[in-house]
């Protein structure tokens, strides 16, 4: 496989009640709808997104599926409380602490590592063309200058559902964009993170992640996520440091106690 990222072709974009399951999803593990709290109506629904009713009948049956949802004959379709959503409500709540981020990076490395030799062994042609486009959206949010967050996410969360294993997409879900340090509602971003060499340097990982896929070598795959992530710690943990430094010089040292 060419390392010139235009070498690629992307063969299919998500289906359009995947977006919408999509949407419906990520604002259910964040929080947005309550357990018990009854979904917009379908007619409401199918304004808020432009599609038809059967394509939101069948987001619907999606979310049902991952037993998020329930729909009730004549009374609509109620959320359902849900393992995941405990995550959500973690990660929501973990401020802008460095060190947190160092230890989501800790638990996605012990996620995405094995999903990224699973994804070189059982992706089929559709799912690699998705991993393929989230990589390419990445690449023209780049070279616009625009947040390249969401794509980042897509990025690696299409990696993970083609392992065909929906427990990793779910705890990925779970875990959310918020994870990701260049997108702007990250608690971790900062102006660092958007400079075009830092984010370049998160492409040339992201292409080599691909590449490993797109050439079926799980182990290879494996190696450069397990990289890629690396990477990420440790420059957090140089920040930490930092943080840690700056703390130091700005605290005065304690009044030492006279011992006679």
């Amino acid at each position: 496989m060419s390392g010139n990222p235009s070498d690629m072709r992307v063969e299919r974009k998500p289906k359009l009640f995947e977006n919408v399951a999509q949407a419906l999803r990520a604002q259910i593990l964040a929080g947005d709808f309550e357990v018990g709290e009854r979904l917009p109506t379908e007619l409401r629904m199918t304004e808020i997104f432009g599609v038809s009713r059967t394509v939101v009948r069948e987001a619907v049956a999606a979310l049902a599926a991952d037993n998020l949802v329930e729909a009730r004959h004549g009374a609509g379709v109620f959320v359902l409380d849900h393992p995941t959503r405990k995550i959500s409500a973690i990660t929501a709540d973990m401020g802008n602490r460095i060190s947190q981020a160092v230890n989501v990076l800790e638990v996605r490395m012990g996620i995405e590592i094995e999903s990224a030799g699973l994804a070189a062994q059982r992706r089929s042609p559709s799912q690699e063309a998705r991993i393929q486009e989230a990589f390419f959206e990445f690449e023209h949010l780049l070279k616009l200058g625009e947040p390249t967050g969401k794509a980042d996410f897509a990025f690696h969360r299409e990696i993970a559902s083609a392992t065909n294993n929906p427990f990793y997409v779910e705890i990925l879900d779970a875990l959310g964009d918020r994870t990701i340090p260049c997108d702007r509602n990250s608690p971790w971003y900062s102006v660092e993170v958007l400079s075009q060499e830092y984010l370049g340097g998160l492409q040339r990982e992201h292409l080599r992640i691909l590449q490993a896929i797109s050439a079926g070598d799980p182990d290879g795959a494996r190696d450069a996520m397990r990289a890629h992530l690396a990477a990420a710690q440790e420059r957090y943990r140089k920040r930490l440091s930092g943080q840690q430094a700056d703390y130091t010089l700005q605290v005065s040292p304690p009044a030492r106690i006279r011992t006679f």
